[in-house]
């Protein structure tokens, strides 16, 4: 399958750049001092909507057709990119509808119906898919949350802007749920940073594309993370083919740490991200471990749609305490 190229991600950033936020890309004493190297993070958590999802949203948003808006869209989401979907699509005055799982945070449903989306509610994120097709069927145009090259053009806008606002980085970790944020990036960094080395996290139970990479191509699960935004039940050939072959290695860890993660983000980098982020912070230490010193981090921070109660929760559940 080909991959992308820069030029389609320049192409997605220019036609998004007056929808969305340059969200910061700064030095971080906290994290700096936590894992002992130099660390930037790109703090996507303060983009529209809270995530990078409004990035690869908007870009199929304004690509499609008079008729296409007219009929309206519809989206298949753990959370993220049905909230920026129901967003971006009530700025641009198109009809939207969001199929999410049970397992979606509250949160997210409620923000998706707060922008004036249909949110219809399946029992699991596989019959959520399946929705997704059926009002595809019918007519409506279906921006899926990654396999769609348009879509992950968009998400690489986060790597161009990483390439050209950060120092100097010998590794860059990104969360993993389908792989369209880490297939753009990665588009964009190795054209731009050819050196840099690109590493991917999942958690445990959501642990798609490792599995993919293990079986030489996509293959289905049932997800079980408590993550539901990096829990699809499979990875697409476009994400798989991006990751397999510009992507270092993939690594996973358990929920724990990941919710570990988030508290760790809060207290040390005073920034307040859900455990689809919360999980870079294990992943990283583990980088670290196998490139030795000379490290210069990168780590894109993808999201910060979790509520003080969710993260307390689990935080309970999995008995994790800092200091």
């Amino acid at each position: 399958m080909p991959l992308l190229d820069l030029a389609a991600v320049s192409a997605a950033a220019d036609l998004i750049r007056d929808d969305v936020v340059r969200t910061p890309t700064v030095a971080s004493p906290g994290l700096s001092e936590a894992l002992g190297v130099p660390v930037t993070a790109k703090l996507e958590l303060l983009q529209r909507t809270g995530s990078f999802k409004a990035r690869g949203a908007t870009a199929k948003l304004r690509s499609l057709s008079a008729a296409e808006r007219e009929a309206g869209v519809v989206a298949v989401s753990g959370g993220n990119h049905g909230i920026a979907v129901a967003a971006m699509a009530e700025a641009l005055g198109v009809k939207a509808t969001i199929a999410m799982p049970r397992s979606a945070p509250r949160r997210a449903v409620d923000l998706a119906a707060r922008y004036g989306a249909t949110v219809q509610v399946t029992d699991d994120i596989t019959e959520a898919f399946a929705l997704g097709v059926r009002l595809r069927a019918e007519g409506r145009t279906l921006i899926h949350p990654f396999d769609d090259p348009v879509v992950v053009a968009g998400q690489g806008s986060v790597g161009l802007e990483l390439a050209e606002d950060a120092g100097p980085l010998t590794d860059v970790v990104v969360s993993i749920g389908g792989g369209g944020l880490i297939s753009g990036i990665a588009v964009a960094l190795k054209a731009l940073r050819p050196e840099v080395r690109i590493w991917g996290v999942e958690t445990e139970g959501s642990d798609t594309m490792a599995r993919a990479l293990a079986s030489g191509g996509p293959v289905p699960m049932v997800p079980t993370s408590i993550v539901s935004t990096l829990s699809p039940p499979s990875v697409a050939p476009l994400t798989f083919a991006h990751v397999r072959a510009l992507v270092e290695d993939v690594l996973v860890v358990p929920d724990a740490e990941a919710v570990r993660g988030s508290l760790e983000l809060a207290d040390v980098a005073k920034v307040w991200t859900e455990p689809a982020a919360g999980c870079l912070l294990p992943a990283a230490r583990r980088v670290l471990s196998q490139v030795g010193p000379g490290c210069r981090l990168g780590l894109v921070i993808c999201g910060g749609n979790a509520s003080v109660s969710d993260l307390l929760g689990w935080a309970e559940r999995f008995g994790v305490r800092l200091g």
